[in-house]
């Protein structure tokens, strides 16, 4: 006779948790077609969260790659992407604005039961981005020099960096495909699908760069624009898989022919939900221009030091991110389940995990700010400022995980005109005044910009979630 002791227990339990674990780790991977408005919550975060954490990681990875490369340019090549992208900024604030509406507007329907018309919407939302991508294409290709002049670039850029500018405004319509056709896979519940298009489009930019970039072979080095074209064709190639997935057809959503018309009701009511999510971008990406204006004021290397912090926050953060959009669409597909509470439960149980993980971001910031930048550039004084503005957002962390979760659960209930309503205060009366007074009026320089980014968005942050608990986002409509 055989007896099974404690330890035994123990030990099976642990085999099937594993192997459990094991499971739902390979359907977040592969996709599923579980109704995450019914299985259990933490299995819900779970297998959306994964794909959506590596989606990103993978996406900043990119930008870090990307600026890794440029960097050997020098200094002004540097200016010349972070300049350029104080300007893409409005059009990523437009391309988020848009993506917002459409995962709260797909996401909604999903969870009504209802995926005619989140195709439907699907459709419209990629008409709009093509209609919006149009007028910043001709006026990249056409004003480029004039662009990084108004932004106070240097000699070099002018010259020789704004055919990258010219590039990356010409391609901006697979920008703006790129960050919407994956808003309607987050919004049905397909995070997979969008994990794999990144993955697709930016391992794509991540081979090509450095062969673009310094030649290879019989590619002829093309410098700061061989950057730009890389990142066109893997986006490209990305937008090209987006299509014939969403019409071969998801876990969550399929796209038919049928479908395929203008419903110029439906489409403007996407434009009226998605106003409050541009507004709501434009003011925090203008807040960004303004502040790169101030440290171009100050000198190139401050606006190199502050490019290489940023890309290297954003990489670290998009874990981050990627757990605050599942909260997008698990607070969106409940409420269109009608279970208010447990759409609340899931943004406290991700906001949880978004704060452990952003706590320990913030210790290697603090402790290796200088090491971090110096990966990257070997000039001293880019090293020290964007040391220096690494070391200072480490003391935010704590609350800006939260705030990041907050901010996506109004979205993704549709109520997008509250954080811009925040963002207005906070970072057009607060920050923007307050760069200029510490960095130009006080003589701060680049230290005082850092520090008014510091107190704005520590405040933002904790109003933001003050603002959340108060629970009036569960009966946004959409």
């Amino acid at each position: 006779m055989q007896f099974e002791t404690g330890q035994d227990r123990h030990t099976e339990a642990g085999k099937v948790g594993s192997q459990s674990l094991w499971k739902d780790l390979r359907d977040a991977i592969r996709g599923t077609g579980a109704d995450y408005t019914k299985i259990p919550m933490r299995r819900a975060v779970f297998l959306l969260a994964v794909p959506m954490v590596l989606e990103l990681v993978l996406e900043s990875t990119f930008a870090i790659v990307d600026i890794f490369f440029v960097a050997k340019l020098g200094p002004s090549a540097v200016a010349t992407v972070g300049l350029t992208e104080s300007y893409l900024f409005l059009l990523y604030s437009i391309a988020m604005g848009l993506s917002m509406a459409v995962t709260a507007i797909v996401a909604r329907r999903v969870g009504e039961g209802n995926s005619d018309e989140a195709a439907f919407t699907a459709v419209q939302a990629i008409l709009i981005a093509l209609l919006v991508s149009i007028v910043p294409a001709i006026i990249g290709i056409v004003y480029a020099r004039d662009m990084l002049r108004l932004m106070g670039a240097d000699a070099w850029s002018i010259e020789h960096g704004y055919r990258y500018t010219q590039w990356m405004f010409g391609g901006n319509a697979v920008i703006m495909l790129l960050f919407v056709i994956n808003a309607i896979f987050r919004g049905a519940g397909d995070a997979a699908i969008a994990m794999r298009v990144l993955w697709l489009a930016n391992g794509l930019n991540i081979l090509l760069c450095p062969l673009l970039i310094f030649g290879a072979g019989p590619i002829p080095p093309l410098g700061i624009e061989g950057a730009a074209i890389a990142t066109n064709i893997g986006r490209g190639i990305g937008v090209a898989y987006q299509l014939w997935i969403l019409f071969r057809g998801g876990k969550h959503i399929r796209v038919l022919s049928e479908q395929l018309v203008w419903r110029g009701a439906l489409l403007w009511h996407i434009v009226r939900t998605s106003l409050g999510g541009v507004g709501q971008m434009i003011i925090a990406m203008t807040s960004w221009i303004f502040l790169m204006r101030i440290l171009a004021s100050v000198s190139n290397e401050a606006v190199a030091g502050a490019t290489i912090a940023i890309r290297i926050m954003m990489f670290v953060m998009m874990p981050a991110w990627g757990m605050s959009n599942a909260a997008a669409t698990l607070v969106g597909q409940n409420l269109g389940a009608k279970a208010p509470e447990r759409a609340e439960a899931s943004v406290w149980q991700i906001g949880r995990y978004n704060m452990v993980y952003l706590v320990a971001v913030s210790v290697l910031f603090f402790l290796f700010p200088q090491a971090l930048i110096g990966f990257f550039t070997d000039d001293s004084k880019v090293i020290a400022i964007g040391g220096e503005w690494l070391r200072i957002l480490s003391y935010s962390f704590f609350v800006y995980g939260w705030w990041m979760v907050a901010v996506q659960a109004f979205n993704g209930a549709g109520d997008t005109v509250t954080p811009t309503r925040i963002n207005f205060v906070f970072f057009w009366l607060i920050q923007i005044p307050l760069a200029w007074l510490l960095a130009l009026h006080l003589g701060w320089q680049h230290t005082g910009v850092f520090w008014a980014v510091f107190v704005s968005e520590t405040a933002v942050g904790l109003f933001t979630l003050w603002l959340f608990s108060r629970g009036s986002w569960k009966t946004a409509q959409v």
